[in-house]
């Protein structure tokens, strides 16, 4: 957010706003220019520009951190974001015939999704149903404000009510590069309460992965965690996702065995730093996802 001003090409509009906070980041700029004048038609030019910023924004065909996550992760997982671009979404679509996907959650809109209301459902935005043939509607893009109200549409209603749900069962969590801004203070008050008192949550683990010192990120997320019950690092690669991909919940549970067991069981088996092709990166995974079906597939045969 401290140079979307100059990326997306707003230094104009910026510039002839007669207010002290010029110099200050996208987030901090808008939300004191809302607080002016909600339905200013300079809010509005500056809504339709960063709209068209990110609905042009692309992978390049070449593995990227998006990619990891997402295979890293399985059915039984949500991805969560505020971000609107497009990018988690492009990972997904694109390698979701590779294997068992995780399921997202778009709590601040995405340039990428549109919902029908009449399905009630997500899609491709722009895109029509199959089934109904009604369009999948760009979902309405949450902007840096204090109060978002996240009930003011039925989009982001669901969202959040299927994060909440997630979160308030979740035994480990991971906050990957999010600041918990000023102008998120509703969202993270509401992902606390769910989350409970953290001296209730004497079992669950958190993980974050941030560039920020840890004595920062410590004090920052310490209404999520119980005592020392939380993990550390810089870099997706040194995660739990990253030294047990598809099998974090299996990492967590090892810990609870006895050592022997633990220490058989437990070995990491991380994913490498470097894949030249996508190609090469769903041939690794491979194993591991086969694995996942011939496990499906035999509790699929004792149960009938």
């Amino acid at each position: 957010m401290d140079d979307l001003v100059e990326v997306v090409g707003l230094t104009d509009i910026i510039r002839s706003i007669d207010h002290k906070g010029k110099d200050a980041n996208f987030e901090v700029l808008y939300s004191a220019l809302y607080a002016q004048d909600p339905s200013s038609p300079l809010l509005k030019e500056i809504e339709k520009r960063v709209r068209d910023y990110f609905e042009c924004l692309r992978l390049p065909p070449t593995p990227t951190i998006y990619d990891y996550l997402v295979l890293s992760l399985r059915p039984k997982d949500l991805i969560a974001t505020f971000n609107w671009d497009p990018f988690l979404y492009q990972a997904f679509s694109r390698n979701r015939h590779a294997g068992g996907m995780p399921f997202l959650s778009f709590l601040h809109g995405n340039v990428a999704i549109g919902y029908s209301v009449e399905e009630q459902r997500s899609g491709p935005a722009g895109w029509m149903s199959r089934a109904t043939g009604h369009e999948y509607v760009p979902t309405k893009l949450l902007y840096p404000v204090a109060q978002k109200n996240y009930n003011s549409d039925e989009f982001t209603m669901r969202e959040w009510e299927r994060f909440k749900r997630w979160l308030k069962g979740a035994k480990r969590i991971t906050i990957f590069g999010y600041g918990a801004p000023d102008t998120d203070v509703e969202a993270v008050e509401l992902m606390s309460s769910v989350w409970g008192d953290p001296n209730l949550r004497n079992l669950e683990q958190v993980e974050i992965i941030d560039t920020q010192p840890e004595s920062v990120i410590r004090e920052r997320w310490k209404r999520f965690i119980h005592t020392h019950h939380y993990d550390y690092c810089n870099s997706y690669f040194g995660s739990v996702l990253s030294l047990f991909p598809r099998r974090t919940g299996e990492a967590f549970m090892w810990q609870f065995l006895p050592s022997t067991a633990s220490e058989a069981l437990g070995e990491p088996n991380p994913v490498p730093q470097h894949f030249d092709a996508l190609e090469d990166m769903w041939e690794w995974f491979r194993p591991l996802i086969e694995a996942e079906n011939r496990h499906s597939s035999g509790r699929q045969d004792k149960s009938t």
